[in-house]
């Protein structure tokens, strides 16, 4: 699909996610010579710890503008630290993009099967989720950037039909109506769905080509799942 065409004084965010430590198609996104900054919804490395989280990050700010980033379930809670450390943490973490927009976290994801380096209980997420909105009342707009998919939606939906999202995101969504979810963790559910008036974009594994365009133009906050051409 074709990206959103921009202009000058709109702002614009550039979100992927499921990094993997593949970086190799980053710069190919054609919105990054106008980006103001990049959002990365987890899962920078492959069960990896600072290092690797690192050298992502580091591939990632060579298009000098700022980067947000959080844990997935396959970076080690090591990375969690580092990134606070950095100043660009977005799990349980607040950032201002403008004085009306407020964007907040919540890595890692809830208990796969597979036992992963960053998982929690469902009721870690609504505590922090709860704490985030607190910080969130004063804005018009807000962006929940959460790796893992609420649940039932299709961007959650495995090839099987089953869904694995976190039921704790989308109660969440439900009851705040937050403008726009980033997620990610589910690499089969890249696509846009909806929860109220709340657009949910899941651009899948950064490999694969999906990137999200985070848009302000005369007021209105828009998110869009873009897919660079082969």
């Amino acid at each position: 699909m074709p990206p959103p065409q921009t202009t000058a004084r709109d702002l614009l965010w550039v979100a992927v996610g499921d990094i993997h430590e593949d970086t190799a198609l980053f710069s190919r996104i054609p919105e990054l010579a106008e980006a103001g900054g990049i959002i990365v919804t987890g899962d920078l490395t492959n069960v990896g710890g600072i290092a690797e989280a690192e050298a992502v990050l580091n591939s990632l700010r060579a298009c000098g503008v700022p980067v947000f980033a959080q844990i997935g379930n396959m970076d080690k809670p090591e990375v969690d630290a580092w990134l606070s450390g950095q100043g660009i943490n977005l799990h349980t973490h607040v950032r201002e993009l403008t004085p009306e927009i407020l964007m907040f976290g919540v890595g890692g994801s809830t208990i796969t099967p597979f036992n992963t380096p960053s998982e929690f209980p469902e009721s870690a997420y609504t505590t922090w989720l709860d704490a985030c909105r607190q910080r969130a009342r004063a804005y018009r707009h807000t962006v929940l950037v959460s790796h893992n998919p609420p649940k039932d939606t299709a961007c959650d939906a495995l090839p099987n039909g089953a869904h694995v999202g976190s039921t704790a995101v989308r109660e969440f969504i439900e009851k705040t109506q937050p403008d726009i979810c980033l997620c990610g963790h589910i690499h089969e559910g890249r696509s846009e769905d909806r929860i109220g008036r709340t657009v949910i974009v899941n651009p899948g594994p950064l490999v694969m080509g999906g990137y999200v365009a985070v848009c302000m133009r005369a007021g209105e906050l828009s998110a869009r799942l873009c897919v660079m051409k082969a």
